[in-house]
């Protein structure tokens, strides 16, 4: 790889020549993909207003990456650093939702979740190929790098997950801290700008539904890519709306202009497709009915309170303590050749059992996030903290997709 140009930014010997606040503290958020974004940049709020941090932004490089990451930190206007120039500086704080090449950053490492638990619904990785020994996301060859534990802190969700992590790592457990989850808590504290949200969706006063789909052959829209249109085609247009939610990894791996080219014909429908960036928060605040799968939106929507109906799951059981066990155990399936509102309807009835099995699993530290998280960087980066309550970071609105022009 060709060596990049450096940035004339706030770090490196010459500085102090260069900057206009002296004396920051240094942060770093870690990019490896558009999913870790989004949550670093939820964590990167609860700091950045702070006259003596000084936060940057870097996408790691290997042999391969992941498209759009680089697209999306520059999207946020974030000074970003370039990776060679990242590796070779100290921070006075690291931020980072994935565990790809942390290794290689210096600094004080707070490493949180970029999804819905640390307990994933498929029983084993996908880069697992013949794997039997089912991971989850604390394991020790991602927490460690030659006998040395990575993370200064470790955020997790839950107590249940402290002892997933005191078998898989247990030499992590001195910088394990039940934080609880940022994005449910942002969500639930914007929950009294559903209306705002279904206005900025169009949608009046009809039922919103939400299709709801994690990436990979095992999810709703690489298993049932068809279900969007018959979804729309089978809910009438002056009661319901229907709303796409993609994970981002789709996004990646196709490309923008492929996906909306596949959802095109839905679009012409009235489908309204979310993109990967931002909004898909808002959309399940603002959603009557999600239909979905094992990823991270529809567990959330479920932890919301949102009559969920599952059209997809893995093959075989979810992995035992997930989210998407939960889902399961209280959602039904989705059956497509039967009429829609029946479904819907069963989903509201059970909505209430499903957000009690699930909310528990997503947080142990409901409304506490922001708070436990904003002390433990502070702490890291040895300043005082502010005096004023933390609070997590409102939803953005959401904003569909235009369709493409003919």
């Amino acid at each position: 790889m060709a060596h990049e140009v450096w940035v004339r930014g706030p770090i490196g010997l010459d500085a102090a020549t260069r900057v206009t606040r002296p004396g920051c503290r240094t942060v770093l958020a870690v990019v490896p993909t558009v999913t870790a974004g989004t949550r670093l940049v939820e964590l990167i709020s609860l700091l950045e207003r702070d006259l003596r941090v000084q936060v940057m932004f870097t996408v790691p490089h290997s042999v391969d990456r992941w498209a759009g990451a680089e697209e999306y930190v520059r999207a946020q206007h974030g000074l970003v650093l370039p990776w060679e120039q990242a590796v070779a500086h100290r921070f006075d704080l690291v931020l980072a939702a994935s565990d790809q090449q942390i290794d290689q950053v210096r600094g004080p490492l707070l490493l949180i979740g970029h999804g819905v638990g640390r307990v994933p619904g498929r029983r084993f990785s996908r880069q697992a190929g013949g794997a039997t020994v089912a991971t989850t996301a604390i394991e020790r060859q991602s927490l460690t790098f030659r006998g040395r534990v990575l993370p200064s802190v470790l955020g997790l969700g839950t107590d249940a997950e402290v002892e997933v992590l005191r078998e898989r790592c247990p030499e992590a457990l001195p910088v394990a801290v039940v934080a609880g989850d940022l994005c449910l808590d942002g969500m639930r504290a914007a929950s009294g700008r559903r209306d705002q949200y279904r206005r900025a969706l169009g949608v009046g006063s009809r039922r919103l539904v939400v299709v709801s789909s994690t990436w990979f052959t095992d999810s709703v829209f690489g298993r049932m890519p068809a279900m969007y249109e018959a979804i729309v085609a089978g809910l009438p247009r002056d009661r319901y709306a229907v709303a796409a939610v993609l994970h981002p990894n789709i996004w990646a791996v196709h490309g923008r202009r492929q996906v909306v080219a596949w959802l095109g014909r839905c679009q012409e429908a009235g489908l309204r497709v979310i993109p990967p960036e931002q909004g898909w928060q808002a959309t399940m605040i603002a959603a009557d009915w999600v239909i979905g799968d094992h990823g991270s939106t529809t567990g959330y929507a479920a932890a919301m309170g949102r009559p969920v109906t599952l059209a997809s799951m893995p093959d075989g059981q979810p992995q035992a303590g997930s989210v998407a066990e939960a889902v399961r155990a209280h959602a039904k399936p989705l059956i497509l050749d039967q009429p829609f509102e029946p479904q819907e309807k069963a989903a509201i009835a059970a909505a209430p059992r499903l957000a009690a099995a699930v909310l528990p699993v997503v947080s142990g530290r409901i409304d506490c996030s922001a708070g436990i998280l904003r002390s433990a960087m502070y702490r890291l980066l040895q300043l005082s903290e502010p005096s004023a309550p933390a609070y997590p970071p409102s939803p953005a609105l959401p904003q569909s997709l235009p369709g493409r022009k003919a």
